[in-house]
């Protein structure tokens, strides 16, 4: 069980009173049986503030009725939308991890170019990236697939970006970041691939990059309704699932993998013991077998 005391929210006349740790762990349960993530007993002090917000925000009167709401709630309820908002992270920027894509340019690329070009694959290429949060990551694909693929235009290239927060989603769709999140772009690809932005934002993708990029609401759990893909981009999001649940989302994973296909990782997930299938040549690249 959640006991780890809770710090109550100060300077507030609400008259909320504190979530009990037997509530805290139900909504740890919640959250872990809809999306597989684990609330750490560290993380209890962040829940509970996160809660108290959302008891204010709906003007519900305990946490017990707040739970049943939750509990009852699709995966599209504006409310349950809102506490997913609250309670997971988004914290991501472009060109996150540079080992990543330097394998794609300098090795992915050129080896599906030549496969294309020895008639082993048509000219086409899907990536999903899976938990893209605001969309940096599969922005990030975008422009380094564009820097590197020759001839471009004669390429169906699709890269699809899933989140399971809509609203993460709708953010990542505008294609519109702040310096923050840009502050690893090469500034090459920041005169070649974004425009000025606006409404505060510091860069926005050009037109003709953001047709390669799909974005829509997924939970990892789910089996996902795409075409196979290419490689798949599952980076810092597994280190939040336990054993069980990692063992879920690669599932769902090797079902959309194409033979010969590669699944990148983020460098501490640890999935070292659940990727035994894959021909895994660094801890963070796995190939799925066959295709060759």
């Amino acid at each position: 069980m959640l006991s780890t005391p809770v710090t109550p929210a100060v300077g507030s006349a609400s008259t909320i009173v504190d979530v009990t740790p037997k509530q805290l762990d139900g909504y740890a349960k919640l959250i872990y049986e809809k999306i597989g993530v684990t609330i750490s007993p560290q993380k209890t002090t962040l829940l509970s503030n996160r809660l108290r917000r959302r008891l204010r925000a709906t003007g519900l009167a305990t946490y017990d009725d707040y739970y049943k709401l939750l509990k009852n709630a699709a995966a599209s309820d504006p409310e349950w939308e809102a506490f997913l908002q609250e309670v997971t992270t988004h914290e991501t920027y472009l060109f996150r991890d540079q080992i990543h894509w330097d394998w794609l340019r300098d090795k992915f690329v050129p080896e599906i170019v030549a496969e294309q070009k020895a008639g082993k694959r048509q000219a086409k290429l899907r990536v999903w990236s899976a938990a893209c949060s605001t969309g940096d990551e599969a922005t990030t694909i975008a422009c380094c697939l564009a820097d590197r693929l020759p001839a471009m235009p004669a390429w169906q290239v699709e890269i699809v970006g899933t989140d399971v927060g809509a609203g993460a989603v709708a953010q990542a769709q505008q294609g519109a970041f702040r310096e923050r999140a840009m502050r690893l772009v090469p500034k090459a690809y920041r005169q070649r691939f974004f425009d000025k932005g606006t409404d505060g934002a510091c860069a926005s993708l050009k037109s003709d990059y953001r047709k390669l990029l799909k974005f829509k609401p997924h939970n990892l759990l789910e089996p996902l309704a795409e075409q196979p893909f290419d490689l798949v981009v599952l980076k810092n999001v597994l280190i939040y699932f336990d054993a069980a649940s990692k063992k879920r989302v690669l599932t769902q994973i090797k079902r959309v993998l194409r033979p010969g296909g590669y699944l990148i990782t983020g460098a501490a997930e640890g999935v070292s013991d659940l990727v035994g299938e894959f021909e895994s040549t660094q801890g963070w690249l796995h190939r799925w077998p066959g295709g060759k």
